[in-house]
């Protein structure tokens, strides 16, 4: 890559202050990256936020709004993004997600055919729920992976998929990751006082999940998975989303409603606290393109249970890293759980392999590097 700065325009349906694997991926990317410019039209999802700002260094313009504003994104990202390449002269184009963003990419990529496109699989869906979401339009879904310069998957199983819908573009792999420095702060303080709020006394263990309380997360499974566990394990439920009020009827139901603590939502730069007051974290996907969160734990010192579902097992292999359960299936989660209390050198071994392989493999550093020679240098020679 050359030292002329260049410039490079985003398409996210959903961007900062709204947070999940992909939202995250950008901002610690592009934040990184300093001799790219770099600029994001997304989607203002509860229409309170500035239609234009500077987030970090990075130019952020907000359209539409709610569902509307998800489902008009394509035409407007892409009438938008006509105008602004008129005043910067985009060097390429990055989509996000083969979705709504990847509609609006392709539209662009038609009116702009000389400007390379970089398509990112983030998506979290299994490959049977993708087909099935664009069954009728999978001719147009297909054209963004043909149209696209080089695809960047975040997972061996996501670049499977891609090659599996017969694309012939170049794919790439590269994961997501985490801020080390911030899952490994000294956050003892918090920590002590989450201790009290939640009245943990020393023999207590905590299992612990971050994430979206929605069926692909399995939350119901950890919850059953009690009532296989001693009394003193307990679950911290880290998160909020629809199923939050059928989980907690359930937990009564299974009679651990007094051993399950529905934390609600938390921004991401304040659960490091709730990783570090539990002692075991549990996802027992159904899919998953990556898993942020599991990355995340790894670096905060917790064992990690987890199903080998997706991109799980491109960072989890079992025994090693973390342990791996049965999908749909309680008494697995509950059995390795026990495992980790009945065998005291497992979870330490566990933890420093998994820290290990974090530190090298998955710190933002280490993903913006790889992104800045991999797929950005490639395009822009």
């Amino acid at each position: 890559m050359n030292n002329q700065k260049r410039r490079i325009l985003i398409f996210s349906t959903t961007y900062v202050p709204f947070i999940g694997g992909a939202e995250i991926a950008i901002r610690e990317i592009t934040k990184r990256i300093t001799d790219i410019e770099f600029d994001v039209i997304t989607v203002n999802l509860d229409g309170t936020k500035p239609s234009q700002e500077v987030i970090d260094r990075t130019n952020v313009y907000r359209i539409g709004s709610g569902r509307l504003g998800k489902l008009f994104f394509p035409i407007r990202a892409y009438l938008l993004a006509s105008s602004l390449n008129k005043k910067h002269k985009y060097d390429a184009f990055w989509s996000i997600m083969a979705s709504y963003a990847g509609f609006a990419g392709l539209l662009f990529s038609y009116r702009h055919p000389k400007i390379p496109f970089i398509l990112t699989l983030q998506e979290g869906d299994s490959k049977k729920e993708l087909r099935a979401k664009f069954q009728f339009i999978l001719f147009l879904f297909k054209r963004i992976f043909k149209r696209a310069y080089v695809v960047q998957a975040i997972s061996k199983y996501l670049a499977d998929f891609s090659k599996e819908i017969n694309t012939t573009t170049p794919v790439v792999v590269v994961p997501n990751g985490v801020d080390v420095s911030e899952f490994t702060a000294d956050v003892s303080v918090q920590t002590e006082s989450l201790k009290k709020t939640f009245n943990k006394e020393s023999e207590d263990v905590f299992l612990v999940t971050t994430s979206r309380l929605v069926k692909k997360n399995a939350v119901r499974d950890i919850i059953v998975s009690l009532e296989y566990l001693p009394k003193n394990v307990k679950f911290l439920v880290v998160g909020d989303g629809p199923l939050r009020q059928k989980l907690e009827i359930g937990a009564g139901k299974s009679g651990v409603a007094d051993r399950v603590i529905f934390v609600g939502e938390i921004s991401h730069e304040s659960i490091l606290p709730y990783l570090k007051v539990s002692d075991i974290f549990v996802r027992p996907s159904l899919s998953e393109g990556f898993g942020n969160s599991f990355v995340e734990a790894m670096a905060a010192g917790l064992p990690v249970i987890a199903t080998p579902i997706g991109g799980i097992v491109d960072f989890l292999k079992d025994g090693q890293t973390g342990l791996l359960c049965k999908v749909n299936n309680p008494e697995s989660i509950a059995g390795q759980v026990t495992k980790l209390l009945e065998s005291p050198d497992l979870g330490p071994k566990l933890v420093s392999n998994a820290a290990s392989m974090v530190r090298e493999k998955y710190d933002w550093q280490v993903i913006a590097n790889r992104m800045k020679n991999e797929v950005f240098g490639v395009v822009l020679k």
